[in-house]
């Protein structure tokens, strides 16, 4: 992957530096600018150079990104930015990804869409959809890394969701539910307006629910002839995509989803598996910026939310396919995924 003129790593660094496109970090600038703020007060702040940012494969370190969704808030005098610049979202700001999505036939095909070319544009941020009976629960996070997405990018990334798929499909979208990990800041009233309900704070994941009938929506505009060549050019890009992270989390996460049922899960296990020693296994991972007891857990709670959607599996069954020795471990781990228990959870979705 090409570095940037943003990026800017050392000779003495040891670990690969995440990176994010550099289309995001004008994109971050043009919103503040168009909500007031000085644009070269921002990127002076944030240590970010817009020029040569609309480059297709320029890329900024995240850390830059993150400094930039704060500055702006700061700049803007807006507690709330990231929620309010979804709306000023524009075709292609995104690049190729934005456009794949935008000409999907349907609201499912751009979700799997962004889903499959969401790394174009950031190395660490993933989408998981977990389809639920009536409802499709889209959960954001950073795999296999310690970082966290900064608070003002959590929100403006459900709100693009929204926003975007209302755009497309030119009917209002709203959400079931929605879930951030950080406390409530800003008026209640402004979440409402974008999402249609008051998010839930403090959640253990960032998470987006919609009725699963939204999924059928068509894209009025779609055309099928200029959608090929579009998502034609995404796969060659994905292809050619090297991630900032190296391959031992994208192993050891493979082997959790495979063998979780059938044999355990420990470091030492893991280790015998990939044929390596625990301590070289721990000392990559670290490398990579994730710990084995984050990966098994991260991997559970996926699973866990798959299984808890099926109502043929008894809760006995989820915690077995799961790895657990006993129901109550799953329970209390459930609990602490989402807030309720397993009983409660299917008692809300039936």
């Amino acid at each position: 992957m090409p570095i940037s003129r943003n990026a800017q790593p050392t000779m003495s660094s040891r670990l690969p530096v995440p990176q994010v496109s550099a289309r995001t970090g004008a994109m971050i600038v043009q919103m503040a600018a168009a909500m007031g703020a000085n644009a070269t007060r921002l990127t002076q702040a944030a240590g970010f150079t817009p020029a040569g940012s609309d480059a297709a494969d320029a890329r900024i370190p995240l850390e830059v990104e993150q400094r930039l969704w704060e500055q702006a808030a700061a700049l803007t005098g807006d507690p709330l930015f990231g929620l309010h610049a979804a709306a000023l979202i524009q075709p292609g700001a995104f690049g190729v990804l934005d456009y794949a999505v935008r000409t999907a036939p349907d609201l499912g095909t751009a979700l799997q869409r962004l889903v499959r070319y969401n790394r174009l544009v950031h190395d660490l941020a993933t989408f998981d959809v977990i389809p639920a009976g009536d409802v499709v629960r889209i959960e954001h996070r950073f795999q296999g890394s310690a970082a966290r997405p900064c608070r003002h990018a959590t929100e403006f990334t459900l709100a693009s969701l929204v926003v975007m798929a209302t755009q497309i499909a030119g009917e209002a979208v709203q959400a079931l539910a929605v879930g951030l990990p950080h406390p409530a800041a800003g008026d209640a009233a402004d979440f409402r307006q974008v999402f249609g309900v008051t998010p839930a704070f403090n959640a253990p994941v960032s998470f987006l629910a919609l009725p699963a009938a939204v999924l059928d929506r068509p894209v009025p505009a779609a055309d099928p002839g200029l959608s090929r060549i579009i998502t034609d050019h995404a796969e060659h890009l994905l292809a050619a995509y090297t991630p900032h992270r190296a391959n031992t989390v994208l192993r050891v996460r493979r082997h959790l989803l495979e063998g979780l049922a059938d044999r355990p899960m420990t470091l030492q296990a893991v280790a015998r598996a990939l044929h390596m020693s625990e301590r070289s296994l721990q000392r990559r991972l670290q490398e990579e910026g994730a710990r084995f007891a984050d990966l098994l857990d991260a991997v559970r709670r996926e699973l866990a939310m798959r299984y808890m959607a099926d109502p043929r599996l008894a809760l006995g069954e989820v915690a077995y396919l799961l790895g657990y020795a006993e129901p109550s471990a799953f329970q209390r781990a459930f609990k602490r995924w989402t807030g309720i228990t397993p009983t409660a959870a299917r008692q809300r979705n039936h």
